[in-house]
Formats: C-alpha cells, structure tokens, sequence
C-alpha cells in the first residue's frame, strides 16, 4: 500500500503529539507519515521542495501567515495532486464559507474529534486516489495516443508515396492518395510491374481499427504483392492468398481487396474482386460504369471458396477509378452519407481530369460533403489511366 504524506499546519505544539498518539497505528503500518509546520509560509516552502505530500490539514488562526491566506497561496502552485483540510476553532459559517471557497477540500472543527477527523483523512485521501488514478490514465492515453500516431505515419510511408511511380512508362499513369483517419486503419493500395507488359494494382480495406488491423494490412499488403509475383491471374493471385490469410486472422479481422492486372500493351484489364467496393469505369465520352462483379470473396475467412477472372478493356484516355468505403460511407453531420450515386456524378462531372486532379479533387469533394462532422474511417482512392 502507498504511504500518504500529511502535512499539519498548526502552532499548537500540542497538536503534534496529539496526532502521532492518535495515528500511531496507521504510522506504524506505514499508511500515513506526518510533517509539521508551524505557519503558512513555513507549509509553502515544505510543498514548494516536496511534490509527494497529498494532504494538508491547516489552523487558520497562525502567525506570519493566517489559514484562509496559505490556501489563496496553495492555489498558484497549481497542484492538483493535494487537498486542503481546514482544521480551526473558527466553525463559523463565514470563515467555513471563505475557506472553502478559497479551494478547501473540508472542514474540521476544533476541539478535534479525531474519530471524524480520520474520517474526513480517509475520505479526501480516497478522492485524491482518484484524481492520482485518473492523472495516471490520461498519461497512458497520451502514450497510446502517441504510439498510434507513430503506427499511422509507419503505415503511411509503407504505401507508394512518389508519383510517377514509372516515369519511363508513358503507357499508363498511377495516382493514389489515402487520407487517414484520426485512428490507425488498415486501407492500403499498391501497384507493381508483374512484367514488361503487366500492370498489377490492388486498392484493399482491413476490418477494424488501431494497431491490429495495421498489422493484418501489413500482411495483407505483403502477401498480395507476394502471390502476385508468382501468379498472374488475379482470380488465382486472391484464391491463394485467402488461403494464406486464413491461418493469420482471428474472428473478426478479414480484408476486402480488388485486384486488377492491366495488359499496358493493349489496355486490357484482367481482374477479380474480393467483397470490396467495385471500382469505376470513367470513359472518354464523359460516361462512368461500374466494373461488372465477380465471384469472389473478403479475404482471409471461409475457405475453399471460388474466385473468378472477368476483363474490360480501357481505350487511350480513359481510366479506372478505385476506392475504398471511407468514400462513399463518410457521413456529413445530418448523418446523410456520400454513396454510389453521388460519386457517379462526381465522375461524370469530372471526367476530363486527369487522374492526379480526380483523386484529389474527389478526396476534397468528400471532405466538403462531411463538413464538421468527424472523419471515422480512412479514405482512400487509387486511378489506374491508359494511354495507349
């Protein structure tokens, strides 16, 4: 158990022999362990060299310095890890009043009935229990806070960061950008030369918040890029990488993943969609559609599960467009969300962008949307464009 310091602010000699026969128990136990000061400037400069006295039981009639002027001086040490206790013949309203209003825990009256007194010890100390225990929480909060602030740039900086990622490839262009919420996520996107002439690119979405489900996208992120170097067929490439996730999730971490390879030769793009949001279509004459389903499945849950490899073929100029729900589930402050249709017209509109402005441009658009309202998810969006 903790040994409280207790001051006793009295000029009563009396007094302190009265308190250590009266608490001798507690001092023997090592509960309590008493200081004595005779006046208020004397009490100052004992709290002034000592942070670990919690409670101090103070006259107000003294020399030098009175009781009611020692607790206006307490209250510029700004110490909120120690109480006050009045302890004066003064039992009058008006001083209690000014007392307490000068920052006193409590009163005690003189003579001294020590049975309330102990009482009144144990109750301010199990009240500076709790602010201790609480000053201590938010010191722990403030830890994890920081350390999730550093698992959220570690994550960042694993993700593609420099655009043109290929600047010698002029048949395609690359744009991401992810916007992170306050916690730590696990959206992620990459893209990867499988070959001279293969585009791989993937734009995923882990369950869950805070440092788990940046480890599981980490994993994620690495064996999808892994299989894929292996296996060029995205429906195969997410087959064995479901299989490989499984062993590594609990019951309810899973990722969502589109994976996509694109011909650079030709602009056709071979993909499969693992239970993540579809991606669009945005085609030269201004029109937007939503890439056609597949057989597929989250990632990393129920095994064997067929998964299935469509295509669609992009011209010169167009683009594919992929996002993650923090898109078109960020909700604005009347709790209306964004969705599909209002993203559709956002491509519509903005369909003669190239796709660094799309991006951008749409991340705004959605941040605009929310307003005050707070960012509870990642966003994330990843264009693929062919340019033949």
């Amino acid at each position: 158990m903790e040994k409280h310091r207790i001051l006793v602010v009295d000029d009563e000699p009396d007094l302190q022999m009265l308190i250590l026969q009266r608490f001798r128990k507690q001092i023997k136990e090592d509960e309590y362990e008493f200081f004595f000061a005779e006046n208020g400037e004397e009490a100052l400069d004992m709290l002034s060299e000592s942070h670990n006295i919690s409670l101090v039981l103070s006259d107000i009639n003294m020399p030098r310095m009175d009781g009611l002027t020692f607790l206006t001086e307490t209250q510029k040490l700004e110490n909120p890890m120690f109480k006050t206790v009045i302890v004066s013949a003064y039992g009058d309203m008006d001083n209690i009043r000014t007392a307490m209003n000068r920052g006193a825990f409590d009163f005690v009256t003189k003579p001294i009935d020590f049975t309330d007194l102990n009482a009144t010890i144990e109750k301010t100390l199990k009240e500076i229990q709790l602010i201790q225990d609480g000053i201590q929480h938010k010191k722990t909060l403030e830890a994890v806070q920081t350390d999730l602030e550093t698992a959220a740039r570690i994550q960042q900086k694993m993700l593609p960061q420099e655009f043109p990622p290929f600047p010698d490839r002029s048949e395609f262009s690359i744009y991401a950008e992810m916007y992170t919420a306050k916690q730590v996520g696990g959206d992620f996107y990459d893209f990867f030369m499988l070959d001279e002439h293969h585009l791989g690119f993937v734009c995923a979405d882990v369950s869950g918040k805070g440092v788990p489900a940046s480890l599981y996208m980490a994993v994620s992120r690495t064996t999808i890029k892994a299989i894929a170097s292996q296996i060029q067929d995205p429906a195969l490439c997410l087959s064995t990488v479901n299989t490989m996730l499984i062993p590594e999730s609990d019951l309810t971490t899973f990722v969502t993943a589109f994976y996509g390879v694109m011909d650079v030769r030709t602009g056709k793009v071979q993909y499969c969609n693992g239970g993540h949001n579809l991606p669009y279509i945005v085609r030269n004459d201004g029109t937007v559609e939503e890439v056609e389903t597949t057989e597929g499945i989250l990632l990393g849950k129920i095994e064997p599960f067929n998964f299935e490899t469509k295509e669609f073929t992009l011209e010169p100029g167009e683009k594919i467009l992929l996002f993650t729900d923090g898109v078109t589930e960020a909700t604005a402050v009347d709790g209306s969300m964004y969705e599909e249709p209002r993203l559709e017209a956002f491509l519509e509109k903005h369909s003669k962008d190239n796709i660094n402005k799309l991006v951008r441009s749409l991340i705004v658009d959605v941040l605009k949307f929310m307003g005050k309202a707070d960012q509870s998810d990642d966003i994330t969006v990843l264009s693929v464009g062919y340019n033949g």
